[in-house]
């Protein structure tokens, strides 16, 4: 049986501060998911941009980390659920084949701020997560990025919502129970176990083209390999609902990647937005660095070992 993380005694000189792998993940991820858009095309569709970003990036993490699989069955469906959990965020390339990709992933995002705001245990970081909540809604309004919102559109970036709120908290477990960085490896192979039949029915053999491959290798691990070891690594020493209020910077990051790499342009109402969601993820900080001096505070959500 895997053994149980023993509790950080404090960043060391020189660590890199958690908040700032959350927001490099935030940036890795929307750079590497615009790309992805960009896919469509070469891949025959989201499917198969889905399928080879996770199949890709499933490789790069087994290489990396080497796992072995869980002994004990309470562990090894842990991991099963992270990877469902994962390959359930990926419906957001569902929903960007429909939505802007910053709408996209703004509706995406209400997962991990449901996270933040049903696990707060002070009134400070419920207010800041009503907040980014309120910048979310404002900047996903029907008719802000020029056309009405889908409904089919709509639906997959819910579902993805979802999953990616499940994600946060079995991460979190995940991280907490289970050493090492295998496990997170194995969930991203299942992952890519559950999407690749689709992505090969819809892409087929212009999955396997050397430009595609290529390009589908900087998409995943842009978009998945960095983002997803960048969140386990902050979730050792964050609590779950402060990685969720900070994760409400990815609108931030998804309409400036949409701007630079796809054209998509903000409107004035979306840049208010935006000024909302990043004061939230910034009082977030803040009060969590002003609760380290208590240890009540500081310490991480931790949940009992399986």
């Amino acid at each position: 049986m895997a053994t149980s993380a023993e509790p950080a005694p404090g960043p060391a000189p020189g660590t890199v501060p958690a908040p700032l792998l959350v927001l490099g993940a935030v940036v890795s991820v929307q750079t590497g998911q615009a790309l992805g858009k960009g896919l469509f095309d070469a891949v025959g569709g989201p499917l198969g941009a889905v399928a080879l970003r996770l199949g890709l990036a499933a490789l790069l993490l087994l290489a990396l980390w080497r796992p072995r699989l869980p002994t004990d069955r309470r562990s090894l469906l842990l991991v099963l659920a992270l990877g469902t959990a994962i390959a359930g965020m990926n419906l957001s390339y569902l929903a960007m084949d429909h939505l802007q990709f910053g709408v996209a992933m703004t509706i995406q995002l209400s997962g991990p701020l449901a996270v933040a705001l049903l696990t707060s245990r002070r009134w400070s970081n419920a207010a800041w997560g009503l907040l980014a909540a309120a910048g979310t809604a404002l900047f996903a309004l029907p008719g802000t990025g020029g056309q009405p919102l889908s409904p089919v559109g709509t639906a997959w970036a819910v579902a993805s919502a979802i999953s990616m709120g499940a994600y946060l908290l079995l991460s979190k477990r995940t991280s907490t129970t289970l050493s090492g960085s295998g496990p997170l490896a194995l969930a991203v192979c299942w992952a890519a176990v559950l999407t690749l039949p689709f992505g090969l029915a819809q892409g087929g053999t212009r999955l396997a083209e050397p430009p595609t491959l290529l390009a589908g290798l900087g998409v995943a691990l842009l978009s998945a390999a960095a983002p997803y070891s960048l969140e386990l690594a902050a979730l050792r020493r964050l609590p779950a609902r402060v990685v969720g209020v900070l994760q409400s910077l990815e609108p931030v990051a998804a309409g400036c990647a949409g701007l630079v790499l796809l054209g998509e342009h903000l409107t004035t109402l979306q840049w208010l937005a935006i000024c909302c969601i990043a004061l939230a993820s910034t009082g977030t900080v803040l009060g969590h660095r002003a609760g380290g001096r208590n240890p009540r505070l500081s310490e991480p959500c931790r949940s009992t070992p399986p």
